[in-house]
């Protein structure tokens, strides 16, 4: 069967770019790899012909020889063909493969590395660690500074690092040679990994230290000074970096995530930067009038309840919410007026509450206008 045009296979004019068919490529080997489409002979097929592809046209004296006689250009069987695999590649394909490697396995062989440690094992940067804190509104709003006791790791006193027994020294490892990572073959596809033996260190402790069982580090607790900004939210995080775990053959450690979490209020929920608290008021006080005193996270404030004053009346404090962290300044106090209906009222205080009430009734629309507006409706709607 005639061989189709690579510029075709891969979905590129013949003038593409390199990014252009590096990017083209990526998306076919990402879509047909034989671990996403396992006992698939059709996808494996593509898979296999959109690679070609891209060997020959990644490099550009192959690409110069197909472009000007075609597959026989570039057909190592035949005068004007090009290298094998890999040869005279100039880097182009093996570093779109490293990058498609990365997407497919999620960057299980090379997360976090950082080069090579000591005896040319791969390095590793430690774990992160997350951290929950819980604190106060007040705290949050007014900034906090606290210490919080996490997990670490010393030197081993008894082995000085090493792992190995006083006496004896770790060897290289048997099954990677000390490279710290051993290629295995999956059919056609060769996949490089840590070592299972050594985990990447390119060592072996044959006797390890009984002290720290051959990590060469003992774990401990160490104490951290934390401050919190004021204006923090529920939810946000504070980076401590170097903190995390630490790193494998010398790499660097990872970083610990402080999450902070604000309790619940007693009497405020918070909206961003805005505070909200509903102000229970007595039935005479909404009907009269009159100033009261309300909490703020400053101290006291007061408002003024004007007369006749419904339940569910905002007031608005401007100032007196939180300054975020992220803003110029700060957000306002909404107080929800809540009119308070008395309850377990003696007998002397129902008499004058209907006598009261009727006297209402008596005004009409004068001192109830809403329930007259409702009622009118009412009548109309049953009307109609």
């Amino acid at each position: 069967m005639a061989k189709r045009d690579y510029y075709e296979i891969l979905g590129v004019a013949k003038n593409a770019s390199d990014d252009e068919i590096k990017k083209s490529y990526r998306k076919l080997a990402m879509k047909y790899h034989p671990d996403r489409n396992p006992d698939n002979k059709v996808a494996e097929d593509k898979f296999k012909e959109s690679k070609e592809a891209y060997e020959m046209l990644s490099d550009a004296d192959k690409r110069a020889a197909y472009d000007r006689y075609g597959h026989a250009g570039v057909d190592p069987n035949m005068a004007a063909g090009a290298g094998g695999f890999g040869g005279g590649m100039g880097g182009g394909f093996a570093d779109a493969f490293g990058d498609i490697f990365g997407d497919i396995f999620g960057n299980a062989a090379g997360a976090g590395a950082r080069g090579r440690g000591a005896g040319g094992a791969q390095a590793y940067r430690g774990a992160d660690l997350r951290y929950a804190m819980d604190i106060t509104l007040e705290q949050a709003a007014q900034g906090y500074e606290t210490q919080i006791r996490i997990p670490a790791w010393d030197e081993c006193e008894v082995c000085k690092g090493s792992g190995a027994k006083p006496g004896t020294k770790p060897q290289t490892c048997p099954t990677c040679n000390g490279h710290g990572a051993v290629r295995m073959q999956q059919g056609f596809f060769s996949i490089q990994q840590t070592c299972p033996k050594c985990h990447g260190s390119g060592k072996f402790v044959a006797d390890p230290c009984v002290a720290c069982e051959g990590l060469g580090k003992t774990k401990r607790n160490k104490t951290l000074e934390v401050k919190i900004p004021a204006g923090i939210d529920d939810g946000m995080r504070i980076r401590s970096s170097g903190n995390g775990e630490p790193g494998v053959n010398g790499g660097p450690p990872g970083d610990l995530y402080v999450e902070i979490h604000i309790k619940g209020h007693p009497v405020f929920q918070r909206e961003g930067d805005d505070l909200h608290c509903e102000v229970p008021v007595s039935f005479a006080t909404a009907a009269l009038g009159g100033d009261i005193d309300i909490p703020t996270l400053n101290g006291k404030g007061s408002i003024n309840i004007p007369e006749g004053t419904q339940s569910a009346k905002t007031f608005r404090l401007r100032g007196k919410g939180i300054k975020g962290v992220r803003s110029g300044y700060p957000g306002d106090l909404y107080c929800h007026i809540v009119v308070e209906t008395p309850i377990r009222l003696t007998e002397p205080q129902k008499k004058l509450l209907r006598e009261f009430d009727k006297s209402t009734r008596e005004g009409g629309a004068k001192h109830s206008p809403q329930s007259k507006t409702w009622f009118d409706k009412v009548k109309d709607y049953f009307a109609e």
